[in-house]
């Protein structure tokens, strides 16, 4: 009895036995095939990330052939090919302002008037005060260097050398203030030749009892640039000598500073040389009797026509410069 008893317990030992070692085999499966996952996701994703590089290296292969073989052309393909992924595709679209063209529009649109006529002004800039003296002359019939001729109008005066540039400032009407408060407006007709200072006016003596006494020799004063209410309109005065082959041309009774003078061309308009003797001069002819174009120092232009050539003569316009 005790043998059977004792016997009994071995088979389920052998089964115990059989039984665990296929649960053995099978966690020892289970942690191959894990290990076998991690080395082939490992080996997946280096062999990804070759196929990436080797995809990126035949991208780029194309334009580095264009590079070598167009020389200049693929090199200015690449930069032009990288568009930002960041930049909306609306914002690409829209076209890049001109940056001249705006330059260009601001400046004819909103510069102001005072602006436009310093570009054109010599040293007389409207808006600017100028300081100096006034001294006295005897101005006679009233012509001198711009040679406008005689003129019962003796509120005239002579400007500096220097301010005169080049019978720039002939015609032109200047307000004069003196220390004491008086003032007068005079028309400059003359040139004042050194000693004459930067800011001297050699006033008519008398435009200078106006101001004070001629006792008084050298006078301080201000004066600036007018653009004064006048009754007639411009005339235009032709050149003693003046033929259709060579002519020398005026502009009379201008209410402000004359800038520029033009005569018509085939070509267009070409502006004529101003002597120190306030005449346009066409050496060859070019526009003497056509029609000519006049500017102020304020950029106002006045187109004439019919303007024959005759010599010495004052012939009307019907046309004159705004005021400012």
């Amino acid at each position: 009895m005790r043998a059977t008893k004792h016997a009994a317990p071995q088979p389920w030992r052998r089964r115990g036995l059989v039984t665990g070692i296929p649960s053995g085999l099978l966690v020892v499966g289970v942690l191959a095939c894990l290990a076998l996952t991690v080395i082939t996701g490992s080996g997946t994703g280096a062999g990804r990330a070759a196929d990436a590089s080797a995809t990126g290296a035949r991208a780029a292969a194309p334009s580095d052939a264009g590079s070598a073989a167009g020389g200049g052309a693929g090199a200015t393909a690449q930069p032009t090919a990288s568009a930002s992924p960041t930049i909306p595709a609306s914002a690409s679209a829209r076209p890049s302002p001109s940056v001249s063209a705006t330059l260009t529009t601001s400046a004819t649109s909103t510069a102001p008037a005072s602006s436009r006529a310093a570009a054109l002004a010599g040293r007389i800039k409207p808006g600017v005060g100028h300081q100096g003296v006034a001294t006295a002359y005897a101005a006679g019939d009233g012509n001198g260097s711009c040679l406008y001729g005689p003129s019962d109008d003796v509120m005239i005066a002579a400007m500096n050398v220097t301010d005169y540039e080049s019978a720039e400032a002939c015609g032109a009407y200047v307000l004069v203030r003196a220390a004491g408060g008086a003032t007068i407006t005079v028309r400059i007709v003359n040139e004042c030749p050194w000693p004459c200072a930067p800011g001297q006016l050699d006033l008519s003596r008398q435009a200078f009892a106006k101001l004070a006494d001629l006792s008084v020799g050298r006078l301080p004063i201000t004066w600036s640039l007018l653009s004064p209410d006048l009754p007639g309109t411009i005339a235009i005065r032709y050149k003693t000598g003046s033929t259709k082959w060579w002519c020398g041309i005026q502009v009379i009774g201008h209410r402000n500073p004359v800038a520029a003078l033009e005569v018509r061309t085939a070509g267009g308009w070409r502006q004529l040389p101003r002597t120190d003797y306030n005449y346009f001069l066409s050496a060859d002819g070019t526009g003497c009797g056509g029609a000519l174009r006049i500017t102020d120092i304020y950029g106002e232009r006045l187109t004439v026509d019919g303007i024959a050539v005759r010599p010495d003569v004052a012939q009307p316009t019907g046309v004159q410069f705004a005021r400012h």
